[in-house]
């Protein structure tokens, strides 16, 4: 008899998100249990109780998930899980807090694919402008475009020591290349705007950061993305079906990408990442970039 796939799911919050265990099961796995309100000193003790249970056979059907809400205590509940295997008794990793990891890799994903159509170039050189950025999916976008060549910018709607702080953390954390800016006017946000080649919106929902008088002042302007699925549209313009559909009358010609075109490349890409676990030979270790990777490849 085979052995059974087991995800073991990870989270420092009081409970574990119905939407993972859901998209686990769907992707295969054959039991998903959940650990809650797990401490940092905690990780090792759990992931070698997985690992040494099962034996080499048994352990390559064997995986570990982080969720939570907090971004950066996932990726160190991660390393210490990696630091605590005993090859060959090594399982696959995976995090993805809050969803926001896939979310961003969603986003970035799709805006880079529409900025190619256009006119053959990705993210390389453009200045991608971040509003919501001191958050999860925010603060992960602004890295994943950075990393892939633009010049990534941060807003705080209530200053810019608040954005700074959180590029600071990233920069100092993940090697990224953020800067920070403060959004807590109109006329701060217009001039922001006015500078901007790509806008994502990944503020707090039900909440307009840019409405129509802003984005006429980005003239540069070539893709905006709004993750925001809550009336209002967070860009106003977007709708949330929208998947590279022009935005009415601006001067710059930009399309924009709604919440549920991205939500279904997130979706995609979380589902093949926790197939991947299992499926692959060796050990997977899956961040915000390896989720970056498999959207870009998925939305081709």
């Amino acid at each position: 008899m085979e052995k059974p796939y087991l995800l073991h799911m990870l989270t420092a919050t009081k409970n574990l998100s119905p939407f993972d265990v859901n998209m686990a099961y769907d992707a295969g796995w054959t039991a998903c249990t959940p650990y809650i309100q797990v401490e940092m000193d905690e990780v090792r003790d759990l992931v070698q109780d997985a690992i040494f249970s099962r034996g080499p056979k048994g352990v390559k059907r064997t995986g570990i998930f982080f969720g939570g809400r907090d971004t950066h205590l996932a990726m160190q509940m991660m390393a210490a899980a990696k630091k605590s295997m005993v090859p060959p008794f090594e399982v696959s990793l995976f995090a993805d807090p809050s969803g926001a990891f896939t979310t961003a890799a969603g986003m970035v994903a799709c805006v880079e694919r529409e900025l190619k159509k256009r006119d053959g170039k990705g993210l390389q050189d453009r200045r991608v402008v971040v509003f919501g950025g001191t958050g999860p999916v925010g603060s992960t976008a602004a890295m994943l475009a950075s990393d892939a060549g633009a010049e990534a910018v941060i807003v705080s709607h209530v200053s810019e020591a608040k954005a700074q702080k959180i590029a600071d953390l990233c920069n100092q954390r993940y090697g990224a290349n953020l800067s920070a800016a403060d959004g807590s006017s109109d006329g701060l946000i217009t001039a922001l705007a006015s500078k901007a080649d790509v806008v994502f919106n990944a503020a707090t929902e039900g909440v307009q950061v840019l409405n129509r008088n802003q984005l006429m002042a980005a003239e540069r302007l070539k893709v905006a993305c709004d993750v925001n699925a809550v009336p209002p549209e967070g860009i106003e313009g977007v709708g949330l079906m929208d998947d590279g559909v022009a935005i009415e009358g601006l001067p710059s010609g930009a399309v924009g990408i709604g919440a549920l075109a991205v939500g279904n490349v997130k979706y995609q890409t979380q589902h093949l990442l926790l197939k991947r676990m299992y499926e692959f030979a060796e050990p997977e270790y899956l961040d915000f970039n390896r989720a970056f990777e498999v959207a870009r490849d998925y939305v081709g």
